[in-house]
């Protein structure tokens, strides 16, 4: 969306006799005037995410911030890129393509938390074979809506028309962004964490946008189609219950970052909560949970039970419930659950950190 234009692609010759007036790059598959169109419906929807030191315009080749606008005394800058998995294909699958874009935005800002870094702006990559407009204008207005959530603007990004790289109908997202943090704020703070360390973990909306490939399989198991009735959850199909979107954290996790309530935090991706919580702490910790801290929730109770996984296997797999943990000094946990509270959040003491 910096400039928005289908990226050019070399279609294969053919043998054919030419057009009068000689062959267009619509006649190649490309349509520039639906990539204009493009960037003319969802330009508003950018500027509704302006924020201090971006004011969110596109058209430009490239997306400008204003670092110095902050107000930052020694500022880092961290960034992150993600894409949404396998979860496209169920959204392809079920016609639903009004969330994903949340999930894209989720999984980049989400990370850059976990170094402690305020999300700022936002970039987005969309490619498919042919462009849709309904499509593309769904998933973008998406992006945008989740964008102004997580307080970050939405600069700039590309939209690429391929024809012959993705079948009719397909499409696919990749994110970038780029969050700032003050020096002495950056996280993990490995040097002052001990064992005796308190896990306190916010609950995620559902298995976010990991795991897809396994929960694909699970549900070629069952026998299930997408617009079959919901088996874990009231009022919704297959396909709207896993197409839930991923939750935003920056609300609830910035608040906490500033006040020095926390020395670590995990965003649970890929690796589930066997891999991810390590990642926060130095090698001579281990994190210990409580298994009767949390109830596995239904969507992931039906997973298991569907699809005979071990516990073992979901823990490395999934996030099983718990979206973000917060590694917290014993006597900060009273003020960090406060504030959650306060935030409309629901904490889980999810156990503690020991030695190795």
């Amino acid at each position: 969306m910096t400039s928005n234009s289908p990226t050019p692609s070399r279609p294969d010759a053919a043998p054919g006799t030419l057009p009068a007036n000689g062959l267009t790059y619509k006649d190649a598959g490309v349509d520039i005037d639906a990539g204009d169109a493009l960037v003319k419906r969802i330009a508003p929807l950018a500027k509704a995410t302006a924020r201090r030191g971006a004011d969110a315009a596109l058209g430009g080749f490239g997306g400008l911030f204003d670092l110095k606008a902050l107000g930052m005394t020694d500022p880092i800058l961290v960034s992150g890129t993600d894409g949404v998995g396998t979860k496209l294909e169920i959204a392809l699958a079920a016609g639903i393509h009004d969330g994903i874009g949340q999930d894209l935005v989720a999984m980049c800002v989400n990370d850059v938390l976990a170094q402690g870094a305020e999300p700022l702006f936002f970039l987005d990559y969309f490619a498919c074979g042919k462009l849709d407009l309904e499509i593309a204008t769904a998933v973008i207005s998406g992006i945008a809506r989740a964008c102004k959530e997580a307080g970050c603007a939405l600069i700039g990004g590309e939209t690429a028309e391929m024809p012959g790289m993705y079948s009719e109908g397909k499409y696919d997202l990749a994110g970038f962004t780029v969050g700032a943090v003050e020096r002495d704020k950056v996280l993990p703070k490995l040097e002052t964490m001990r064992p005796g360390d308190v896990l306190v973990a916010l609950p995620s909306s559902g298995p976010h946008s990991n795991g897809y490939s396994l929960i694909r399989k699970v549900v070629a198991v069952s026998g299930l189609s997408w617009e079959a009735a919901s088996p874990f959850s009231d009022g919704q199909t297959l396909g709207q219950a896993l197409l839930t979107p991923t939750t935003l954290y920056p609300a609830a996790a910035l608040p906490a970052i500033r006040a020095d309530l926390v020395k670590g935090l995990a965003h649970i991706t890929g690796g589930g909560l066997t891999d991810n919580i390590p990642r926060m702490l130095p090698k001579h910790l281990v994190p210990a949970l409580d298994e009767q801290a949390w109830t596995l929730p239904p969507v992931f109770q039906w997973l298991q039970e569907t699809g005979g996984i071990a516990a073992s296997e979901m823990a490395r797999t999934f996030n099983c419930g718990i979206g973000l943990v917060a590694s917290v000094a014993p006597e900060n946990v009273p003020a960090l659950l406060d504030l959650w509270l306060e935030l409309g959040q629901d904490p889980i003491v999810l156990g503690e950190v020991r030695a190795a």
